[in-house]
């Protein structure tokens, strides 16, 4: 069962690292509303798309590189308390959203959008 524990604690921080790789790496080639980082801001044009993209990617693959580490110390230790499951996911969750803020402002910064 703790197994099964670790793997759902370092799901969220791997499927971050990949989402990253493939944002920074294999972009959306055009503006879509079915993948990718879709804001107001980032889907304005080809440029903000792109720019959006190569920020969200490298702050995400940064992010899921430090998730990954501090879930896996968490899981093992405090191995079987199950209490630290839903803490340690509302922290994982929370960077996913809280990413959105340096990407804004980034496109702002940069676009004046």
């Amino acid at each position: 069962m703790e197994w099964f524990v670790l793997i759902i604690n370092l799901f969220i921080p791997l499927l971050q690292l990949f989402a990253g790789w493939m944002m920074l790496y294999h972009p959306p080639k055009n503006i879509n509303s079915f993948y990718g980082y879709r804001t107001t801001r980032s889907m304005r044009n080809l440029d903000t798309w792109n720019f959006a993209h190569r920020i969200c990617g490298k702050l995400w693959m940064q992010m899921g590189a430090i998730l990954f580490v501090v879930s896996t110390i968490v899981s093992f230790v405090f191995w079987g308390a199950f209490w630290t499951n839903i803490p340690l996911m509302i922290g994982q969750v929370f960077c996913l959203f809280y990413s959105i803020v340096p990407v804004e402002k980034a496109l702002k910064d940069k676009f004046g959008v």
